[in-house]
């Protein structure tokens, strides 16, 4: 990793920092000039039926850009391939994968096999990256009116402890087919109504540093999970003055609270209605100030924004230069481990 690290140029490493969504193409001009130019580490797929073979071709077609745009680092390739309503990658090939919530009452050896099977569709079509499984724990009795998660079926079940277990066994059996996985949102959005996709000011007042719901996310990080996401929403009782993305007391909860050492990856910070207010370049200069490492942008035109404000800064502050060489040194760590690095 260090030998790879290295070679690279300042905006190289600003460039693994990021996780872009490309356009329906996948490997076309827009993500090829994007990435050759921003030096992009990470790509994020789109809802896409072609199957495993198409898919794998354009997966194929982003790696051969490493020599040249990412000094050889190579990608990941990233999908939201949770089940039911959140399966981004269908076609021949890919499995139909039930809802979490139905996930939920398999037994976790059933799970984790399951799993397993879903993680080798997605290495056949290139991607080694899943932006799942949902920790967040939903009340049975607001479920309903739980617009990210609940209302869609995102959770596991209703408990800390279900959760966890599902969850961890989801995490593994994606780790035997060769796929990373993200546990999300932390620290949770059981408790909100609003969908930080599309609405501003999603708060939770209930969620505390000590909460019983956290234990999801420690089952996750037992299990080993390399990336961890960290929610759009306010948690007054943790941090009432930052979005949590935002928040170095959410961090250290992270770190320090739940003993987590991977990536921790930013929610949309692209075209989230919940940062919308916030440009571009601030967005990430601050969650990166608050620890955390890996950007996610849902489209590539905020991205660019974005890279051009880390790299100025960078530039400029040394303080800050250590932040991001500590955040690309993370993101690369996780892909030596997933076999990308060429040292």
């Amino acid at each position: 990793m260090a030998q790879v690290y290295g070679k690279m140029t300042p905006a190289q490493r600003v460039g693994q920092l990021f996780l872009v969504g490309v356009s329906d193409d996948v490997a076309g001009s827009q993500t090829v000039a994007a990435v050759q130019a921003y030096h992009f580490g990470s790509v994020l797929l789109p809802e896409n039926s072609d199957g495993t073979a198409s898919l794998a071709a354009s997966a194929a077609s982003i790696q051969a850009l490493a020599p040249a745009a990412t000094s050889g680092a190579r990608f990941f390739v990233a999908a939201n391939q949770e089940g039911g309503e959140i399966q981004q990658l269908t076609g021949d090939g890919f499995a139909t994968i039930p809802s979490a919530l139905q996930q939920g009452t398999w037994t976790l050896s059933e799970l984790r096999a399951q799993a397993g099977t879903w993680g080798s569709d997605l290495r056949a079509a290139g991607v080694n990256l899943d932006l799942a499984p949902v920790m967040d724990v939903v009340p049975a009795a607001t479920a309903a009116t739980n617009a990210p998660i609940g209302e869609l079926d995102r959770e596991f079940g209703y408990s800390p402890a279900g959760n966890g277990e599902h969850g961890a066994a989801f995490i593994e059996g994606m780790a035997r087919a060769g796929v990373a996985t993200v546990a999300k949102h932390f620290p949770g959005l059981g408790q909100v109504s609003g969908n930080t996709d599309f609405t501003s000011n999603v708060v939770d007042g209930v969620t505390t540093a000590n909460a019983q719901d956290l234990n999801s996310f420690r089952a996750a990080i037992s299990a080993g999970v390399p990336f961890v996401m960290v929610a759009l929403a306010t948690y007054t009782r943790i941090d009432p003055d930052r979005l949590a993305v935002f928040s170095p007391v959410v961090m250290r909860l992270l770190r320090s609270g739940l003993g987590f050492n991977g990536v921790i990856v930013s929610d949309d910070l692209g075209e989230a209605a919940a940062v919308a207010s916030i440009p571009a370049g601030d967005r990430a200069i601050d969650f990166l100030d608050a620890g955390g490492d890996l950007i996610t942008s849902q489209v590539i035109a905020p991205a660019e924004e974005m890279a051009s404000a880390v790299l100025a800064r960078a530039s400029s502050d040394a303080d800050f230069r250590a932040v991001v060489d500590s955040a690309a040194k993370r993101v690369l760590a996780a892909k030596q481990a997933q076999g990308l690095l060429s040292c």
